[in-house]
């Protein structure tokens, strides 16, 4: 059957994708909190013992500038215009400052959220399995693996005939890899809800879903997620939580750990006490190996059958894709017509959405990331959205609750457009002929 034109924007239906939502969300169960020794925030966002907090760092107005930033291991957070924010704990600031960076600490939003804003990892997982139980014909869940303190790591799979295996093209959506960025979970909620309280009512939806098979994985860091909100105060808190072998230091930077170019090119940190440490080695983080397995395990006759992904990530309002290890547009597995492909999908939604386009490394270069993994290891056109807020003075990574829907509701046009040209990507361009041919 022909694809609906998508010449028009219809209204979308927010009010009963939140109200299932809110349905499916039950109740949480004890979730073990953060060590006592964990700090405390004060009023303006510092802690006792110097724990991380956010810092502008000016001076830096080009991607080589934020490049060699980035290579001290220090975590970029936001790219303004001629500075950049930071996250350091006290230590790390200190050196920044003995390298010449001028620093400025910015004052703390985590007050504008609380972490009962968010639901919990075990209101994720009761989520879906109300939603296989109320629509099994639609809905499907699977364990891909366990995170390093054994928390299940859960694959939602969408579509018509959900039981069957069948030969269509199939979209990801990853949620969750850095613990902090609670909204993208959110997103991963709003989806689910809003894919199956509108299949057979919204008639675009609904032939999507008739055509394609869509998976969710909720979070790829549960364990990250739950300690970062536990103690009832935000922690900041981006790795997962696994030891590092001969550091006291805790956590691998999942978005650092994934098997292509790792550690190429210092777009990461070797130091276990960097917020972008990429581990001992790629796919080292179990995290990291359960999602690549998985997508492995979708190699059918030696075809991938995901053909396209979207990683969500907060914050900065952005639509990026591959490649992040380097500046150049074209590279060995991305052809000119591959980065044209990119370009045109990634401009068409961030159009529906207002987000800003680019290749990630116009930010500055990133190594071991899953984007690059996914085209430059598997042949999927995947993208990296950074969600609301644009800045940390709308709140950061801890944005009030009162956005959730909005700012959730607000990226389904783009999911619906990457839905669109999931059978051929390359049609966006006008080249289905020479790459989509039967």
């Amino acid at each position: 059957m022909p694809l609906i034109p998508r010449g028009r924007r219809r209204a979308t239906t927010v009010a009963a994708a939140c109200s299932l939502t809110l349905a499916l969300a039950l109740g949480s169960q004890a979730i073990a909190a953060p060590p006592s020794s964990s700090p405390s925030p004060t009023a303006d966002g510092a802690t006792a013992d110097g724990a991380a907090r956010q810092y502008e760092v000016g001076g830096l107005a080009t991607r080589a500038e934020r490049t060699e930033l980035a290579r001290t291991g220090v975590a970029v957070d936001e790219v303004r215009h001629g500075s950049v924010v930071v996250t350091a704990d006290a230590a790390e600031a200190e050196r920044l400052r003995d390298l010449g960076y001028e620093l400025d600490a910015l004052p703390s939003t985590r007050q504008a959220a609380a972490p009962e804003d968010y639901a919990t990892y075990e209101e994720v997982l009761a989520a879906v399995d109300e939603a296989v139980a109320q629509y099994p014909d639609l809905v499907s869940s699977q364990v891909i693996g366990q995170s390093y303190e054994g928390t299940d790591i859960v694959a939602v799979k969408i579509s018509d005939n959900v039981a069957d295996d069948e030969d269509e093209p199939e979209v990801l959506f990853t949620h969750g890899q850095h613990a902090r960025e609670h909204l993208t979970v959110e997103m991963a909620l709003y989806l689910l809800a809003d894919f199956t309280s509108q299949y057979g009512a919204d008639a675009e939806l609904t032939e999507y879903l008739d055509t394609r098979e869509v998976w969710i994985i909720p979070s790829v860091n549960p364990d990250g997620k739950t300690y970062d909100t536990a103690s009832g105060e935000f922690q900041m808190w981006r790795k997962n939580r696994e030891p590092n072998a001969g550091s006291s230091a805790i956590g691998t930077d999942l978005n650092r750990n994934w098997a292509y170019e790792w550690g190429c090119c210092g777009g990461s940190s070797d130091s276990p006490s960097s917020e972008t440490y990429r581990g001992p080695s790629a796919e080292s983080a179990p995290e990291t190996q359960a999602v690549a397995d998985f997508v492995r395990g979708r190699v059918v006759g030696g075809e991938q059958q995901i053909t396209t992904h979207i990683d969500w990530h907060t914050y900065s309002e952005l639509v990026l894709w591959p490649y992040g290890y380097t500046y150049d547009d074209t590279a060995p597995g991305l052809t000119q017509d591959d980065a044209d492909t990119f370009a045109a999908l990634g401009t068409a939604m961030a159009e529906t959405n207002g987000y800003t386009p680019q290749q990630s490394s116009d930010l500055y270069l990133t190594d071991g990331t899953i984007d690059d993994w996914m085209w430059g290891d598997q042949g999927i056109f995947s993208y990296t959205f950074e969600m609301y807020p644009t800045s940390e003075a709308e709140g950061g990574f801890y944005p009030p609750g009162d956005v959730i829907d909005r700012e959730t509701s607000r990226n389904r046009e783009a999911v619906l457009l990457m839905l669109e040209y999931a059978d051929c990507v390359y049609r966006i361009i006008g080249a289905e002929a020479e790459y989509c041919a039967a």
